[in-house]
C-alpha cells in the first residue's frame, strides 16, 4: 500500500495561496480571478492571497517558468499558507521541473489542488511524498459563470473541511456541462452555462469489488512525464485504482490506444485494480475512448478489470476531487465509487 503524506484540513480564517504555474490567464482575466477569489472567501470561509507572480500578465508568466517555480516553492514553504490552489491549466508547468526543490515540498505539506497541467504539480507532490489532490481550479470552479454549482461546494467541504473518510462519491443529478462562453467577455460571466442531463456513470467492465489506492491525471500531460526523474516508479502503481481523463484539445481516439499500450509495456495495467475514466471534454469522443479502453485491456488478457466510465472529473463541470493516494473502492455490484479514507487530518 502507497502511504502518502496527508496534509491538514482547512478551516474558517485559513490563508490559501492562489498560484499560475501554466497559463497565466489570471493575469488577463481580472474579473474571472476576482469572481473566484470572492467566492473562496465568501462561501468558504478562507483568505486568499495571490504568489508574488500569480496576477502577472499570460506573456510574461510564459517567459518566466523559474519565476512559476519560485512560487510554488515560495508557497510551500510559507507556514502561513494552508493551501495552494492553481489558478488553471494550460501547457508547459513541465518546464518549472529544472527550478524546483522536492525537499520543500516534502518538509511543508500541505493541500494542492488543481487539473490539467496541474498533473505536473501532483507528480512533483508524489515524488516528494505527499498526497495532492486532482480537481478544480480558482478560474473554472469556483468562478462558474453566475454561481458555483452546488455539488462543487459539497465536493470541496467534505473533501479539504472534514478529517471524516470521504466516503461514496455519487454522479451529479444536475447533469453537467462544457460549455464554451468566451471568458474575455466580461458580458457572459453573468450567462449561465447550459447543463446536460446527467446519464449516469457507465460501469462498463466488472463484476466484483476492488480496492486500490488513487493514481493518475490528465493523459496528455502524464505522456509529457514519461522518461523523466519525476515519474513513479512502478512500485508505486501496484494495486492502483487509475483515473485517467483527457483536456479540451479532445486527442484522437487512437492516441488513447497507444498511450494505453505505453501503460502495458511498463506493466501498470496489469497492476491495476481498477480504472476510472473521467468524461471527455463536452463529451466528444466518449464512446471511442472507451472502445479503445477495452481494446487494450482485452489485449492483455485483462477482462475482469473494473472500468467506470463518464465520471464527474476532469474537463467537464462540476467535478469531485480525486485524492491521490487515498485508497478508494469499486463495487460492480451495488454499481457505487467510494473514497475509502479521509482526505485530509
Amino acid at each position: 500500500m502507497v502511504k502518502l503524506i496527508t496534509p491538514k484540513a482547512l478551516t474558517n480564517g485559513d490563508k490559501v495561496a492562489s498560484i499560475s504555474l501554466s497559463w497565466g490567464a489570471a493575469g488577463d482575466l481580472p474579473h474571472r480571478y476576482a469572481k473566484g477569489k470572492e467566492r473562496l472567501e465568501h462561501i468558504f470561509g478562507l483568505k486568499v492571497v495571490e504568489t508574488k507572480h500569480a496576477l502577472k500578465p499570460a506573456s510574461w508568466i510564459y517567459e518566466n517558468p523559474q519565476a512559476r517555480a519560485e512560487d510554488l516553492m515560495a508557497a510551500f514553504a510559507d507556514s502561513s499558507v494552508k493551501a495552494i490552489i492553481s489558478n488553471i491549466g494550460g501547457e508547459d508547468s513541465i518546464r518549472i521541473l529544472k527550478y524546483v526543490d522536492i525537499e520543500v515540498i516534502r518538509n511543508n505539506p500541505k493541500i494542492f489542488l488543481g487539473f490539467s497541467d496541474s498533473t505536473i504539480t501532483h507528480f512533483l507532490c508524489l515524488k516528494a511524498g505527499l498526497g495532492s489532490f486532482y480537481g478544480t481550479s480558482l478560474l473554472v470552479g469556483f468562478a462558474e459563470n453566475v454561481e458555483m454549482h452546488p455539488y462543487q461546494i459539497e465536493d470541496i467541504k467534505r473533501t479539504f473541511f472534514s478529517p471524516a473518510a470521504i466516503g461514496n462519491i455519487a454522479p451529479n443529478k444536475g447533469g453537467w456541462t462544457s460549455e464554451f462562453l468566451d471568458w474575455f467577455d466580461i458580458s457572459l460571466q453573468d450567462t449561465k452555462r447550459k447543463m446536460n442531463v446527467g446519464e449516469g456513470w457507465r460501469f462498463v467492465r466488472g463484476n466484483s469489488i476492488v480496492r486500490g489506492h488513487l493514481m493518475g491525471g490528465c493523459m496528455e500531460v502524464m505522456e509529457m512525464l514519461k522518461g523523466t526523474a519525476y515519474w513513479p516508479d512502478l512500485e508505486l502503481w501496484k494495486d492502483c485504482i487509475l483515473f485517467f481523463e483527457t483536456s479540451e484539445d479532445q486527442p484522437k481516439p487512437a492516441l488513447i490506444r497507444y498511450w494505453l499500450r505505453n501503460y502495458a509495456a511498463l506493466g501498470i495495467l496489469k497492476h491495476a485494480s481498477g480504472i476510472i475514466f473521467g468524461r471527455p471534454y463536452d463529451n466528444c469522443h466518449a464512446e471511442a475512448y472507451e472502445k479503445e479502453l477495452l481494446k487494450v485491456l482485452d489485449e492483455e488478457g485483462l477482462f475482469d478489470i473494473p472500468v467506470i466510465t463518464l465520471m464527474d472529473f476532469g474537463h467537464t463541470c462540476p467535478v469531485f476531487t480525486i485524492p491521490y493516494g487515498r485508497m478508494a473502492e469499486i463495487n460492480c455490484l451495488a454499481k457505487t465509487f467510494s473514497v475509502l479514507e479521509p482526505a485530509v487530518v
